[in-house]
C-alpha cells in the first residue's frame, strides 16, 4: 500500500425517500406513509461509513451550486470526511428517487446532475497517491473512474470496486480492482453466470479479490478461481436495506485501511451491515466504530433477517 487513509471517488446525491405499504403496479397509484431526503449517494454513503468506521477519509465528488450540495457537505464535514476534493460544477447536485416498502425493500432511480463531471485535478491524483485504497463505484464517468483506478495502481494504492450500478463494458475496471464487492446481481450479470459462487469464481480470474455480498444469507470470498471463505449474516430485523451494501464496503476499507485483515474486516463488514438495515434512512443508518467492535464482541443469537 502507498500511503495512509482512504480516498472515494464517487456520487453525491440527495436522496428523496417515499416509503410505502408495497411496489406499486403498473398504472398504479398507491398512498405512502411518509416522505424525507436526506444525503446519500454510493460514493457518499461509502465514505461516510468509512469514516464512521475509523478511517480517515477524503471524497472527491461533484456537486451543482445549490442547496443540496450545500447539506451535502454539512453531512460529510459532521462526520469527519474531508470534502476538499468535491467541486461545484454547472448544472443540479445529483438526486436519487428511493421507495421503500414495508418489508424494507427498497427501489432506487438516480438522476446523476453533476455527478456526470469527468474532471480528475493534479490535487485528486496527489490524494489518490498519498492514500492506502481507493473506493469508486460506477455512479462517476467510467473514463473518470479507470483513470483514477490506473493512477492508483501505478502508485502502489490498493483499489476498491464496487460495480454498481452493473453494466456491460467493465472489463477495463475489473481488471484494474484490487477487492471486487458486487452484490448477488451484479456478480451474475458482470459474469454471465447464474449462481453467485460460480460468478465469483469467474470474476476472481480477472479481479483482485471478490467479495459477493448475499444480503440475508452473508457473503462469500473468492480469489484465483476458488471460494476461500463463506460468512454468515448476522440476525437483523431489517427496517430499511437501503444502505447495507454501501456501510459494507465502507466498514471492511476502513478495517483494512487500519491494518487488519481480510477476515477480521469482513466480520465487521457483516456486522455493520445488519446494524444498518435495522434503521430508516441511509448516512443516517450507518453505525459508529463503537458500535461495530460492541456487535462483534456481542454472542450471535440464531436466526436471521
Amino acid at each position: 500500500m502507498s500511503g495512509s487513509g482512504v480516498v472515494v471517488l464517487g456520487s453525491a446525491n440527495m436522496d428523496l425517500v417515499v416509503r410505502q405499504p408495497r411496489r406499486a403496479e403498473p398504472g398504479e397509484t398507491l398512498f405512502g406513509t411518509d416522505f424525507s431526503t436526506g444525503p446519500g449517494g454510493k460514493g457518499l454513503n461509502q465514505a461516510i461509513a468509512a469514516a464512521r468506521a475509523g478511517a480517515s477519509v477524503r471524497f472527491i465528488a461533484a456537486v451543482g451550486a445549490d442547496a443540496f450540495a450545500e447539506r451535502l457537505r454539512d453531512r460529510l464535514v459532521a462526520d469527519g470526511v474531508d470534502v476538499e476534493g468535491m467541486r461545484t460544477v454547472p448544472g443540479a447536485t445529483g438526486i436519487a428517487q428511493i421507495t421503500v416498502t414495508d418489508d424494507g425493500e427498497n427501489t432506487i432511480v438516480v438522476v446523476p446532475g453533476a455527478n456526470a463531471d469527468r474532471a480528475f485535478s493534479e490535487d485528486d491524483r496527489s490524494a489518490v497517491a498519498a492514500a492506502s485504497h481507493l473506493v469508486v463505484q460506477l455512479e462517476r464517468p467510467i473514463e473518470l473512474l479507470e483513470v483514477a483506478l490506473r493512477h492508483a495502481r501505478d502508485a502502489g494504492v490498493t483499489t476498491v470496486l464496487t460495480p454498481a450500478p452493473a453494466r456491460a463494458g467493465l472489463d477495463a475496471l475489473l481488471d484494474l480492482a484490487d477487492v471486487l464487492v458486487p452484490n448477488e446481481g451484479e456478480a451474475m450479470m458482470l459474469s454471465g453466470r447464474d449462481d453467485a459462487e460460480s460468478a465469483a469464481i469467474e470474476l476472481s480470474r480477472r479481479a483482485g479479490t471478490v467479495i459477493v455480498t448475499l444480503g440475508e444469507r452473508g457473503a462469500l470470498v473468492a480469489h484465483g478461481g476458488a471460494v476461500v471463505r463463506r460468512v454468515g449474516a448476522r440476525p437483523a430485523r431489517a427496517v430499511d436495506t437501503t444502505a447495507a451494501g454501501d456501510t459494507f464496503v465502507g466498514v471492511l476499507v476502513a478495517r483494512l485501511a487500519d491494518g487488519r485483515s481480510l477476515d477480521d474486516a469482513l466480520d465487521a463488514a457483516v456486522a455493520g451491515a445488519a446494524i444498518t438495515v435495522t434503521r430508516a434512512g441511509a448516512a443516517e443508518s450507518m453505525p459508529s466504530r463503537d458500535e461495530i467492535d460492541r456487535a462483534l464482541d456481542a454472542p450471535v443469537a440464531a436466526g436471521g433477517v
